[in-house]
């Protein structure tokens, strides 16, 4: 439909496609290029898109004016001279407005979980920090989830740049978070996160096709995963597969399918075995795994204190899934093992003397636990009930193991090509990468292959002294697990890697760790350990 005297917009950032009255022109921009984003300082910025083939595309920032073609295949792109940090400022391209753009330090936030670890994972430790805490200098973009084993994509799908407010704070990368506003308080130059991550990612899946000849195995392994076919065929059989497992579970659960549930508050659990809450003998037949459903019960008395007030239930982590009653009324569940178990309870659910809560725990594969060394407590205003001890058990359904699901998001060359690939053209002060524990186990080959992606990012980037922050594996199991020593030798080859290349720094990460949680919470520590890091090594740069 053609559009009468006005300009838009769709999806706000998504693809910044702006319509001119010129017969229906197109200006196409990356999704980067939206309201709220940032530019790298001191450098000369590119600027692309698409156009209709010979469109003239011209750009009008700060006061200057640059203007290109589009080629024939429509493609177009132009160069803006190095600008100082501040702003906001507005953009024109063509007839399309850009606002609230602001100058400063971009960097590349990339790896796997524990850079990805949300805001929101980091409350219990900094709560009152995050909830009050404001600056609109600082811009954080998450790139979304999507692979491609095909080739490099041209584009990231729609994003949004968020300002580091407390209502989108929750969502910033932890890490970037706290590097971002120590580093802020230092220069006070406005900072932009590009948050390109990935849980569970190994290094290959962000290595481009061409980097990875020297490693045939995983080139291999990609061209095993281009075919569609073959990869919509896994995803549907898995689908199934999990499908039928659940629902045999609970048709077979007898927690589920008595006349009385066990989660029920009139359930009577005296002939239930009692068990330390930390035993791990309830989860195995005494040589393997016992996966399916297993049930527990507790009965705590609630302080008198803590009537009619609302309550928070922490249950720790659990190994695998958890459904959670209080009284007899659900409550909440946690579909995987990592997250916290933090539930809500309303103030009309627990009662004077006698309360129930009733764990559906859930095991898919491996051995089923409660994590120690968790807080496991029902906290009411100042009131604290110690939920640790023992606890009633009983067994619902045996399950044979469900096979784990097929990643495809970590298969070789997949996240490069569509979290990596389209970012390469933008501006950036630095990297930020903090990932390793996926390849743990091959420790051996870790060394070669980040010395391989650190060289093939800066040369696609043309920019080869592009800085590389390398952050330590923080230490992980307990200090008899004989699974230490990979982890140990992993740090090691990342050590390695940094003391081979120039402007690449080890980030110290090692001494904050948690035994048992591989997402240790105290990402402000080592956030601000970034921003030393960053802000020394710009210092020697600046005076070199």
């Amino acid at each position: 439909m053609k559009k009468q005297g006005w300009f838009y917009k769709i999806g706000l950032v998504s693809f910044s496609l702006c319509l001119t009255l010129l017969g229906e022109a197109k200006v196409k921009l990356p999704a980067l290029f939206s309201d709220g984003m940032v530019l790298q300082r001191e450098q000369a910025v590119k600027v692309w898109g698409k156009a209709d083939p010979g469109e003239e595309v011209k750009v009008v920032f700060l006061k200057k004016k640059v203007a290109t073609r589009a080629d024939s295949n429509g493609d177009w792109k132009l160069t803006l001279p190095a600008m100082k940090p501040g702003g906001p400022h507005e953009m024109s391209i063509n007839e399309c407005k850009l606002k609230d753009i602001l100058i400063g330090d971009v960097f590349l936030c990339s790896g796997q979980s524990n850079m990805e670890l949300p805001v929101a994972r980091v409350l219990d430790l900094f709560r009152t920090e995050i909830e009050t805490h404001r600056n609109l200098m600082i811009r954080h973009v998450k790139v979304p989830l999507t692979y491609n084993f095909h080739a490099p994509q041209t584009d990231i799908a729609p994003v949004e740049w968020k300002a580091m407010t407390p209502e989108h704070s929750l969502s910033f990368s932890a890490l970037g978070y706290f590097f971002a506003k120590a580093l802020f308080a230092k220069n006070n130059v406005p900072i932009g996160l590009i948050n390109s991550s990935v849980g569970g990612s190994p290094v290959e899946a962000w290595m481009s096709e061409e980097s990875l000849q020297p490693f045939p195995q995983y080139l291999n392994e990609k061209r095993i995963y281009e075919s569609d076919a073959y990869v919509a065929c896994v995803k549907q059989t898995e689908a199934e597969r999990q499908q039928l497992w659940n629902t045999a579970l609970y048709s077979g659960d007898r927690g589920c399918q008595s006349i009385c549930p066990w989660y029920a508050d009139a359930y009577d659990d005296s002939d239930w075995t009692e068990m330390d809450l930390f035993s791990t003998d309830w989860g195995t037949n005494g040589l393997n795994p016992l996966n399916g459903s297993h049930w527990f019960r507790r009965t705590f008395e609630l302080p008198q204190a803590a009537l009619g007030k609302e309550a928070t239930l922490r249950l720790g982590c659990i190994v695998d899934a958890d459904s959670v009653f209080v009284n007899g009324t659900f409550v909440g569940s946690v579909a995987y093992q990592y997250p916290p178990r933090i539930y809500a309870i309303p103030a009309h659910l627990l009662r004077k003397g006698s309360n129930q809560i009733t764990v559906r725990l859930i095991s898919y594969a491996g051995r089923p636990r409660f994590v120690p060394d968790k807080p496991y407590k029902l906290l009411v205003g100042h009131e604290e009930v110690n939920l640790c001890g023992i606890w009633k058990y009983k067994q619902g359904c045996a399950m044979p193991s469900l096979p784990g699901q097929t990643f495809f998001q970590y298969k070789p060359v997949g996240l490069y090509n569509t979290m990596i690939a389209p970012l390469l053209p933008y501006r950036l002060a630095g990297v930020v990468w903090y990932q390793g524990e996926s390849n743990v186990s091959r420790y051996n080959e870790y060394a070669s292959l980040l010395t391989t992606l650190i060289g093939d990012w800066r040369d696609r980037m043309q920019t080869p002294q592009l800085p590389f922050y390398v952050v330590e594996l923080a230490s992980f199991l307990a200090p008899n697990d004989p699974g230490q020593a990979a982890w140990a030798a992993l740090r090691s080859a990342q050590a390695l890697v940094v003391n081979s290349h120039t402007n690449t720094t080890l980030i110290a990460n090692s001494d904050l760790g948690e035994w048992n949680d591989i997402h240790p919470l105290d990402k402000k520590t080592l956030g601000e350990r970034l921003a030393d890091a960053i802000d020394k090594e710009s210092t020697k740069r600046t005076i070199n």
